[in-house]
C-alpha cells in the first residue's frame, strides 16, 4: 500500500488523488491536515475521505509513516509545508505554483540541492497534455527547426474571473499573483518549447474590469449570479466581485526573450465572453498552432 497524507484538503487535491487512485489502487489517502476540508464532499461521494484528521503537519508526520505528502495548502504556505515534509523524509507532491516569490524560489533551490529533485513532484500537468506531447514530438523530429518566436494567450470567462475576485487567490500575498497562479502552466509549457530559461521580461497589467464602476448592477442590466456560478466557500472566501478587496490584476501582457534568442508574447484576461487558450510556435522550418479550449 502507498500511504498518502495531505496538507490542504481542497477540491484540487481531492481530484488529483482520485485520478491517482484510478491508475494505482494501492495508493490510499489515510490522513490530512486542514481545518476546513473543502474536498470532503467530493471525497465522501467517491468513498475515500480519510478518517484521520490532524491539527498540524508536524503532528501528522510524527504519527503516520507516509510514502507521499500531497501539498494542497494556499500557495504562500507551500514552501513551509514542503520543508517540513522533506525534513521528515517523505516524498512531496506540491500543487502549482510551488512558491510565490523570488526569495522563496532561492529557498526552494536550497531544499532541492539538499534533498534531491526526485523528492519533489510539481502539479504542472499541462506539460503532459496531448498538445504539449504533440509539440514536443514535432521538436524532437526537427520539423519546426530552430524556435524563433511564440504567441500565446489564456483568457477566462466572467464566472472564472469572479471566482478569483472572491477566493483567497485575490491576494497576491497568498497566490503570488494572477499570472503566476493561473498561467504558470502555460509559461512552463513555453519554456519547455524553447528549451531554455527567460533572459529578459517586460510586463504590464492592472485591474480595469473588476472595479466598482463596471458593476452591471449599476446599470440595472443583470445581477451578479454569472460571476458567482462557482459555489465558493472556505478560507478567506468573500462574496464581493466588483467591489472586491483584491490586489491582483485582471489583465496582463508580457514579452519574454529567452537565453537562445527566442521570443514570446503572452496575454491574459479574466473577463472575456468567449474564453480561449491558444498558442502559435514559429520555427525556421515550420509552425504549429494549438487551442487548449
Amino acid at each position: 500500500i502507498m500511504k498518502i497524507g495531505a496538507v490542504g484538503f481542497g477540491n484540487r487535491i481531492a481530484h488529483v488523488y482520485f485520478e491517482l487512485n484510478k491508475i494505482n489502487p494501492e495508493a490510499k489517502m489515510i490522513a490530512f491536515v486542514d481545518p476546513q476540508p473543502i474536498g470532503k464532499k467530493f471525497a465522501e461521494e467517491n468513498n475515500f475521505f480519510p478518517s484521520k484528521q490532524y491539527t498540524t503537519l508536524e503532528d501528522m508526520l510524527a504519527v503516520e509513516k507516509l510514502d507521499l505528502l500531497m501539498v494542497g495548502s494556499p500557495n504562500h504556505l507551500h514552501l513551509e509545508h514542503i520543508k517540513i515534509g522533506l525534513e521528515s523524509g517523505v516524498r512531496i507532491f506540491a500543487e502549482k505554483p510551488i512558491v510565490v516569490s523570488e526569495e522563496q524560489t532561492w529557498q526552494l533551490a536550497e531544499l532541492i540541492k539538499q534533498y534531491g529533485r526526485d523528492n519533489i513532484i510539481v502539479g504542472l500537468v499541462l506539460r503532459y497534455s496531448q498538445h504539449a506531447r504533440s509539440v514536443a514530438a514535432l521538436i524532437e523530429k526537427d520539423q519546426l527547426g530552430k524556435i524563433i518566436s511564440l504567441e500565446a494567450s489564456e483568457h477566462i470567462m466572467p464566472w472564472h474571473g469572479g471566482f478569483f475576485m472572491r477566493n483567497w487567490r485575490r491576494k497576491a500575498a497568498y497566490s503570488g499573483s494572477f499570472i503566476l497562479e493561473k498561467c504558470c502552466h502555460d509559461l512552463d509549457f513555453y519554456s519547455m518549447v524553447v528549451g531554455c530559461r527567460p533572459k529578459r521580461v517586460a510586463s504590464f497589467g492592472g485591474r480595469r474590469s473588476f472595479i466598482p464602476e463596471n458593476s452591471p448592477v449599476l446599470e440595472g442590466k443583470e445581477n451578479l449570479d454569472v460571476y458567482r456560478e462557482y459555489n465558493l466557500e472556505g478560507w478567506e472566501a468573500k462574496e464581493q466581485v466588483f467591489d472586491s478587496d483584491a490586489d491582483i490584476v485582471d489583465h496582463q501582457v508580457a514579452i519574454v526573450e529567452y537565453e537562445n534568442g527566442a521570443t514570446l508574447s503572452f496575454h491574459t484576461n479574466m473577463k472575456v465572453p468567449d474564453e480561449f487558450r491558444r498558442f502559435a510556435v514559429i520555427g525556421t522550418k515550420g509552425m504549429v498552432e494549438g487551442d487548449f479550449v
